[in-house]
This record gives structure tokens, C-alpha cells and sequence, in this order.
């Protein structure tokens, strides 16, 4: 799926080297998916942990459990450095916490911890639990109407964006949307075929600093629905500074500035397929210092 096929075995040896670092963790889903995605980015990348998955800092950062061994200082190093401010007072609530708002809802440990690890994705789920045990019709309808509602979005989309297919999975629900277009009739007329000429060599005409994708995925502007974009055209940006997110095999990848630099052009809209190596953002530099790989 990113066009690197002949680079698997480079993939499969980074994947131990990362287990390694970060203390021989088992490889057991979500684990195995987690190290597997950042082994990718890795081979990929123009150096090691220039890109770092979020579940890669949750499991440097303890979040899920402590691994076997010891991490390498230099993976603990480039988490920190990567680092979002704002992400760090984004801390799980306490067991205390969870009780109180789960206002009866929990009728046991387990719905606790599930309401703990879950939030409104479980309290939705318990409802729907609560709803058949009572036979309530109100609860069921309600949960038909909020399906409804997502397929007549997703239909949206595709009819919007013109994306050939899209596929969504939410509360045991698995709905596909592809659009259907018009053939392209076959035209009989002769092919002109150009002279050859020298062959001309693609470069950047206007200095500016080229962000290419570093995987083949989604490329978001923002952080989530409604939220305003990392940046606009005529932004100054500093080195980490996010800019994009791009989802790739259900990860979101934060894709970063390595430079200090104004934001002179976003050449991909919001929701867009991208490629590998496809141009994202046109940066025009303002110390030409890029930031010094980990």
C-alpha cells in the first residue's frame, strides 16, 4: 500500500531494532500493529524517528505498562523532543475520577474500567445494553437514527469529494459508500505523438523548501472535524511545528517542520488521498537551518 514492497525485509529488521529500544515489549495487538507502523515510517523516512506515531509515545511514556527492559535513552530523547506541549496535560482520569462521572452508568468493575479506557464510545454501548434489557424502543430508535445520519455522511462525502470508495466501522456497523461515475467514452481519433526532445529535469523554480509525504495515506489540515488547521498560507512555522496529519493504516502521523520557514503553499486539500513523496506544503525559508535529524 506505500508503493515499498521491495523494502519489506528493511521494514521486518527495523521492527526488531525498534522492539529493542523500547525494552522488548510482547508483540500482541496493539503492540505488534504499533511497532510494525513506526518500522515503516522508519524505512521510509529520510531518518530514524524523524516521524513518531502516537502509540509509540504512549508506550515510551508508560501507557501501556512497563515493557520487560529498558528503552534507549536516544528513543526516550526523541519522543521528548517531538514532544507536543498541550499533549502532555492530556492525562487519563483517575478510577475516583471515572466514578463520578459515570453517574450510575457502571454496574461493575469491569463497566468501570471499560467507561475508564472507552469514555463515550463505552457509555454509548452500556446504553444500548440498558436500553434492550428494559425493551425501551426509545433507546434502539435513537441509536438508528444517529446510523442513519452517519451513511447520509459518509454518501456526502463521496459525493463532494469524489472519492472512489470509502468505508466506515463505528458500534458494530460496517458501511461502504462507492460512487459510481459515468464511462469515459473511448475516443477513435488518431494519437498525435510529440517529437522527442531533451529530456527536462523537474526542480523548484522559487527556492521554497518542499514538504513531500513521507507514506502513502489521508492528508488532514486539522487536528479533527471543526477544528481550525495546523497552519494557513503566510504562516511563519518553527522546526517541530506541526502542519498536516496524514492517517495511514488507522494511525494518525503528525508531519512536522524541520525548519523555520513561511507557509507559501498548501497543495493538497483537506481530506485528500496523497501519495508517497507527494508534495504537501511549499515552505519558504527563513534561517535555511533545518532541524538536526535524532
Amino acid at each position: 500500500a506505500q508503493g515499498a514492497g521491495d523494502r519489506l525485509e528493511e521494514v521486518l529488521e527495523e521492527l526488531d531494532r525498534i522492539r529493542a529500544e523500547v525494552g522488548w515489549p510482547p508483540l500482541a495487538a496493539p503492540i505488534g500493529q504499533v511497532l510494525a507502523s513506526q518500522a515503516l515510517l522508519n524505512v521510509l523516512s529520510a531518518s530514524r524517528y524523524l516521524t513518531i506515531v502516537d502509540e509509540l509515545r504512549a508506550l515510551v511514556s508508560g501507557r501501556f505498562g512497563a515493557p520487560p527492559g529498558p528503552i534507549d535513552p536516544a528513543v526516550l530523547r526523541a519522543v521528548e523532543l517531538t514532544n507536543d506541549p498541550e499533549s502532555e496535560e492530556d492525562v487519563a482520569p483517575g478510577l475516583s475520577e471515572v466514578r463520578e462521572q459515570a453517574e450510575g452508568m457502571a454496574a461493575s468493575e469491569e463497566e468501570l474500567l471499560l467507561l475508564g479506557l472507552f469514555g463515550d464510545d463505552a457509555e454509548r454501548l452500556l446504553r444500548g445494553i440498558r436500553g434492550r434489557a428494559r425493551g425501551d424502543s426509545d433507546e434502539l430508535s435513537s441509536v438508528d437514527t444517529v446510523r442513519a445520519e452517519r451513511i447520509r455522511e459518509v454518501v456526502r462525502i463521496v459525493q463532494e469529494t469524489g472519492i472512489g470508495e470509502v468505508t466506515i466501522e463505528e458500534d458494530g456497523m460496517r458501511v461502504s459508500v462507492r460512487s459510481s461515475a459515468e464511462p469515459t467514452p473511448i475516443s477513435t481519433a488518431p494519437l498525435a505523438i510529440p517529437e522527442p526532445g531533451p529530456a527536462e529535469i523537474a526542480r523548484p523554480s522559487n527556492g521554497y523548501h518542499r514538504v513531500e509525504s513521507p507514506m502513502v495515506g489521508t492528508f488532514y489540515r486539522a487536528p479533527q472535524p471543526g477544528a481550525p488547521p495546523f497552519v494557513e498560507v503566510g504562516d511563519v512555522v518553527g522546526p517541530g511545528q506541526t502542519l498536516c496529519i496524514l492517517e495511514a493504516m488507522k494511525l494518525m502521523n503528525e508531519v512536522k517542520a524541520d525548519l523555520e520557514a513561511v507557509v507559501r503553499t498548501i497543495a493538497v486539500e483537506n481530506a485528500q488521498p496523497v501519495e508517497f513523496g507527494q508534495v504537501l506544503f511549499e515552505l519558504e525559508p527563513l534561517t535555511g537551518r533545518l532541524l538536526d535529524a535524532v
